[in-house]
């Protein structure tokens, strides 16, 4: 099976060929083709999966092919899986995507608020055009978006490809996973009632046998402390809630803290990752026979710091990731789940980003949603889940109207749907400000923006 990888010169595609190297099942990933714009990334990237390749200990199956291309076309054709985490606009759009908020005093955050209407505006027409080629050159292909923001990027490549392009996360997945092994118990034994959009979701229920154990949790004090969660929520606010929100709600819950957390740092995280990646880069290209340590000792750091913003106390001083959440990204095995129960009829229980099809009741059924699905050779399917209650649907429906903005200012190329995509978001409280909002990305990034007319 062919698998290509777009965005295949970015940081974590070894990742994804760690995964698919302890993957040794028949009708597995044989051949891998990275595409990227920038062929100096895609150089490194190879040197990488090369050396993770020849540290794998050998075995009767061969490890997949890697290649590599700038052409789009070339790349897509006769796939059998497209994999896509563009960074459309690179990391000088995420800290666009940073900056210009901050400077106008609101949240600056890649995917959430007025970054992600940002983000999405400029990378809709992008995932547009690679679904118009999938569709032209691999009709048959699966699409599995990790490209941010990822619910709403899912959402327009469907119009599209369909069903066949399927969003992932790996935040709900860990977070269900957290809660279980608070629990004493492996998620496999559990089923999962999780709702909502990407980055904007709420586990509300984890069941053994039809009885729910998520009250148990909330209701044990140093065992809900002791989790992510528990330390970036605070114990009491998830006990009024009654559920356990994606790590993102923080954005929503805390925006003053989180905004001032963030201004009072030196630099935003896509500030200090342009710093990082650059000598990362440069150091594989001058020493490429470090090229697996430079990458592994980057990837701890950058899981050791993720989301840093949110983890201040009130001491101010950050509590430190759990060992296990930074050992592990986790969507590299959401991906691999996904291809394995499509392509080898694995069924699987994951939660993903797909068409609604009334899974989260109060949304439109073509609206793409964050839901637990059962996986097999068909396809996921969304299983039954709780209503949300008035709160969290009424914010569900407000993003995902957000979203649907984005997708049409970008589609009609309207610089005055962007204004509306930025002025009803719930983190943007000024129509005036969505203007400015708006202005400043066009100076900032013209070739973006430009066509919004």
């Amino acid at each position: 099976m062919k698998l290509v990888i777009l965005g295949g010169g970015g940081f974590r595609v070894p990742l994804v060929h760690g995964a698919l190297l302890r993957d040794t099942a028949d009708r597995r990933v044989t051949e891998v083709v990275l595409h990227d714009t920038d062929s100096a990334r895609l150089d490194v990237m190879q040197r990488v999966l090369a050396a993770q390749a020849a540290l794998h200990p050998r075995g009767p199956v061969l490890p997949p092919s890697v290649t590599a291309t700038t052409d789009l076309d070339a790349a897509l054709a006769g796939a059998d899986f497209v994999f896509s985490a563009m960074r459309v606009g690179g990391l000088e759009g995420r800290t666009a995507d940073e900056r210009i908020a901050l400077d106008l005093g609101l949240l600056g955050q890649e995917t959430t608020g007025p970054g992600g209407v940002g983000y999405g505006l400029r990378t809709v027409p992008v995932a547009l055009d690679v679904a118009e080629r999938v569709r032209r050159l691999a009709p048959d292909a699966w699409v599995i978006n990790f490209t941010n923001p990822a619910g709403l990027v899912t959402q327009a490549m469907q119009s599209v490809l369909g069903d066949r392009v399927v969003g992932i996360c790996d935040s709900p997945l860990g977070l269900a996973k957290r809660a279980a092994g608070a629990l004493g118990h492996d998620l496999d034994d559990l089923e999962i009632d999780y709702a909502g959009l990407n980055h904007l979701g709420w586990l509300t229920g984890l069941r053994l046998d039809g009885r729910d154990l998520l009250p148990d949790l909330l209701a044990d004090e140093p065992a809900l402390g002791a989790i992510e969660e528990g330390q970036l929520f605070g114990t009491e606010w998830l006990r009024s809630l009654g559920s356990l929100p994606n790590e993102y709600l923080f954005y929503y819950y805390f925006t003053r803290d989180a905004i001032a957390q963030i201004t009072g740092a030196p630099q935003t995280r896509g500030e200090y990752l342009v710093g990082q990646q650059a000598d990362f880069y440069a150091g594989v290209a001058g020493a490429p026979e470090q090229a697996w340590q430079r990458w592994d000792a980057v990837r701890r750091d950058r899981n050791a710091t993720y989301m840093q913003e949110t983890r201040e106390g009130d001491d101010g001083q950050a509590h430190e990731r759990a060992e296990a959440d930074v050992e592990g990204g986790g969507y590299e095995g959401v991906a691999l789940a996904l291809m394995a129960a499509i392509a080898r009829d694995e069924p699987a229980r994951l939660i993903l980003n797909v068409r609604n099809e009334g899974a989260v009741a109060g949304l439109p059924d073509d609206a793409v949603v964050e839901v637990p699905c059962r996986v097999d050779a068909a396809g996921p399917v969304p299983v039954a889940v709780s209503p949300l209650p008035g709160h969290a649907l009424g914010l569900v429906q407000q993003v995902k109207a957000v979203d649907e903005l984005v997708i049409r200012a970008a589609v009609e190329q309207s610089r005055s749907l962007a204004v509306q995509a930025f002025a009803l978001h719930p983190l943007v409280d000024s129509v005036t400000v969505a203007r400015e909002l708006l202005t400043a990305y066009a100076r900032r990034l013209p070739e973006h923006y430009r066509r919004l007319a």
